[in-house]
């Protein structure tokens, strides 16, 4: 069973709609011991990274970082990506998982904040996540704060300079974007995600 963490932010039933598309068996949870039991964890997120202090308290955060040293494959969306790093501009005084070096940052002024709408990825590696994403391929972004590009980045767009699209580390993966938005493409990455 894929669990979908609910931690009170994210959207939780788009994703849930496109894994029952996609005909996975998943569920909408947030209990740290059906976390802990999952084949596969998903964590959306929108809205603010102070959100994910919600984590700690509830014992999620725990039973997650448990699941990933085990190898079960783990996908962060959005927020739940910028969790993967040390923290965020947005919520100083909020401490992230720290699976990914760098900390999250503020657009600079020269472009609108935040940044919505579809934009292109540009593949950087090869990649399990994105496998037969086509090259250039339009997916659907909503976020102000944005991710450093490194090592672990396998996709990146440009927007006010290049942005972390995709992360991917071992079983470990990461998306900046919206799959359960992005169409057929972000179908594509959930399809991948599920047989990993």
């Amino acid at each position: 069973m894929i669990a979908i963490v609910d931690y009170g932010a994210g959207n939780l039933v788009s994703v849930k709609k496109a894994l029952d598309w996609l005909g996975q068996e998943c569920a909408i949870t947030s209990d740290p011991a059906s976390v802990a039991q999952a084949s596969k964890i998903i964590l959306p997120g929108v809205g603010h990274f102070a959100a994910t202090k919600m984590l700690l308290r509830t014992g999620l955060q725990g039973a997650i970082a448990h699941a990933i040293t085990r190898e079960i494959p783990f996908l962060g969306i959005c927020v739940g990506m910028q969790w993967m790093f040390k923290g965020s501009e947005e919520s100083p005084e909020t401490t992230g998982l720290g699976l990914f070096a760098g900390e999250c940052e503020r657009f600079p002024t020269n472009v609108k904040s935040p940044h919505v709408g579809w934009n292109r990825l540009q593949l950087a590696a090869s990649s399990r996540l994105l496998r037969g994403v086509p090259p250039s391929s339009f997916v659907y972004f909503s976020h102000s704060f944005r991710a450093p590009v490194g090592e672990t980045t396998v996709a990146n767009c440009e927007y006010g300079g290049r942005v972390s699209a995709a992360m991917e580390r071992g079983q470990t993966f990461g998306v900046q974007f919206h799959p359960e938005k992005s169409g057929e493409t972000g179908l594509t990455v959930l399809r991948n995600f599920c047989t990993i």
